[in-house]
């Protein structure tokens, strides 16, 4: 399949890559393709465990990074260029999503997990077709992803830090390079290997033949966008140069190769009747993984070798036919794998669903299975009602609507490893989100088990974080520390941030925290923390946000629901959070994402 017929219709159009990655352009000038190049400035944030699929993720990202700067071109040159190509390369490893390496401990964390496995490599690709019509930008979107799999020879921790330390795998998805010295770390390539490298050249030209050349206009499938909703940020229009970044974080995986559409707005506009479908039944892939975790199906698996699904069924004291209906279930939904050998965990799994992972998620699983489930069965009585629904479903009346959610010790102690599985899932994108060398001290409101104030703690050495929550969440806590020289940094202090004095503090934080309150409560918590804070002091608040048109920033994400059956507050948008804290008096407001759950905003209180 050659490029050139259909280069020589595109040798009088404006087309631009929006990529700053030279592999890309080198392929694409290779092949004859004549173009601009415009680095797209859309911050990655995206929620990957939100994607059924990395390849989902991937071209989600890639039609971002094209739309952004489709979008910018137009209002830089008042002239829309005619085609845009956005693309997104990750590794994907058991239940993983690998992009590029933060620091050289990264890299090495992800080469390990590489190291002697079978990897997949993703591209997504996103083709949009601009056109100026009736005084707007209309724009349609084509897009693709393609699959090679990849096998690395088992290596030495030697011969890993000789690569790190070469300085290749820091812009690398994967943290390695196959057309470099990443070769030698290479026993196979099944597939495209140009997809690997960060271009999937063959795929894009028989994408292009169908689009220029189609055999029956009906089997091409595009997506028209009338206008596209900006990401978020406090930035205005910057400057075309700006390059884009990268990340990492876990998502579920799931292999499959070929082209697929997503679609232009949030998860479920533009859906097809397949897509409508896995909404319709989301809540039984939710419960199989509710049951899974209460069973600990995934801490009989541990991370030995597969065992059957009569091996487990003894282990979990079930079934096994039924056992295996739900291995089954979970190794569809990514979360196991299937081999002729039998089950076992992914890498996702191991780290998140077992009961006793660092970073474990089991307790906030089984809180939803008892507590959430609950709410959300009444969702129609609080959209009718606009009430949150803890009288109905747990029989509470408390002011406080986290207070009825935990009447029992067990239930308290679930709702506090809930909590504490949550915080430790952002807590060092939050710690990192921006320097704060600066301050000597901090004080957490509402801080809970303190997973962030460790996590500060293990940051800077210098900061000493004081943990403010009620008495009967400080009583437990005891449970969720970790061992470590950090430690003495960490003092947990009983109180009510709405009636007690608040400790002093150069940095006062609210993570995940004003959401839960009316905005009476949170105007009244504001005020106090303002009150508190010293001039020239700080505020850092992570929260979920909602992008400036009121839908939520990451897809999969439902904080307006959620809030709406669970609590008495409500999710705001990045600006509305800004204007609230300039209403308190906090000014330079600058936020951060963090590409995970939450978004960090730093405010700096002023002369009153």
């Amino acid at each position: 399949m050659a490029l050139y017929p259909v280069v020589r219709k595109l040798l009088q159009k404006r087309v631009v890559l929006a990529s700053a990655s030279p592999r890309r352009q080198e392929i694409l000038s290779n092949a004859g393709l004549r173009f601009e190049v415009v680095p797209s400035r859309f911050k990655e944030q995206l929620n990957k465990a939100s994607f059924p699929t990395p390849y989902a993720y991937a071209m989600e990202t890639a039609k971002q990074k094209a739309l952004d700067v489709a979008r910018r071109v137009h209002q830089k040159d008042l002239r829309a260029p005619d085609i845009v190509i956005g693309a997104d390369t990750i590794v994907a490893v058991g239940g993983l999503i690998l992009e590029k390496p933060m620091d050289k401990q990264d890299a090495y964390s992800m080469l390990s997990r590489l190291n002697g496995k079978e990897h997949s490599v993703f591209t997504g690709v996103a083709i949009i077709h601009c056109s100026y019509q009736d005084g707007r930008l209309d724009m349609e979107v084509s897009e693709f992803y393609e699959e090679t799999l990849v096998k690395f020879s088992q290596l030495s921790e030697e011969l890993l830090w000789e690569y790190i330390h070469s300085g290749e795998p820091m812009d690398k998805a994967g943290g390695y390079g196959i057309q470099a010295l990443g070769g030698m770390l290479v026993e196979y390539v099944r597939g495209d290997f140009l997809n690997v490298v960060g271009f999937p050249l063959n795929h894009f030209c028989k994408k292009l033949a169908e689009l220029y050349f189609p055999p029956r206009p009906e089997n091409v499938q595009r997506v028209k966008h009338d206008s596209i909703p900006p990401v978020d940020t406090f930035e205005g229009l910057s400057d075309l140069s700006d390059v884009e970044g990268g990340g990492s974080s876990p998502a579920h995986s799931q292999q499959g190769h070929g082209t697929k559409d997503t679609h232009a707005k949030g998860t479920v506009a533009g859906l097809h009747s397949s897509a409508l479908l896995e909404v319709i039944d989301g809540f039984k892939a939710s419960k199989a993984l509710f049951t899974a975790s209460k069973m600990k199906v995934f801490d009989a698996l541990g991370d030995g070798a597969p065992l059957s699904a009569v091996d487990v069924a003894r282990k979990i004291d079930a079934s096994e036919h039924g056992t295996g209906r739900l291995l089954d279930a979970c190794a569809a939904l990514g979360l196991l794998e299937k081999t002729h050998r039998g089950y076992r965990n992914t890498e996702l799994a191991s780290r998140y669903l077992r009961s006793d992972g660092e970073f474990s998620l089991h307790s906030l699983i089984l809180h939803s299975d008892t507590h959430v489930w609950n709410l959300f069965t009444h969702l129609e009585s609080a959209v009718r009602e606009g009430t949150h629904q803890h009288p109905r479903a747990l029989g509470s009346t408390a002011d406080d609507p986290s207070q009825g959610t935990c009447r029992s010790q067990d239930q308290k102690l679930r709702c506090l490893g809930a909590m504490h599985g949550l915080s430790k899932l952002s807590a060092h994108q939050v710690a990192t989100a921006f320097d704060l060398s600066q301050f000597t001290s901090a004080c957490d409101l509402g801080g809970c088990t303190g997973a962030l104030a460790h996590e500060l703690a293990r940051e800077y050495p210098g900061l000493k974080v004081t943990v403010f929550d009620l008495p009967e969440v400080i009583e437990d806590v005891k449970r969720f520390q970790p061992n470590g020289p950090q430690t003495e940094q960490v003092t947990f202090v009983p109180g009510d941030f709405f009636k007690d004095r608040l400790p002093e503090a150069d940095l006062y934080i609210l993570s995940r925290i004003l959401h839960d309150w009316s905005d009476e409560k949170v105007h009244e918590l504001l005020s106090r923390v303002s009150g508190s804070c010293k001039p020239g002091g700080c505020l850092l608040v992570a929260e979920s946000t909602l992008d400036e048109e009121k839908q939520a920033a990451r897809p999969g994400l439902l904080p307006s629901l959620d809030l709406l059956v669970q609590a008495q507050g409500r999710a705001r948008s990045l600006s509305e959070y800004r204007h609230l804290l300039q209403a308190h008096g906090f000014t330079d407001v600058r936020a951060a994402g963090t590409g995970n759950i939450v978004d960090v905003i730093l405010a700096t209180r002023t002369e009153p």
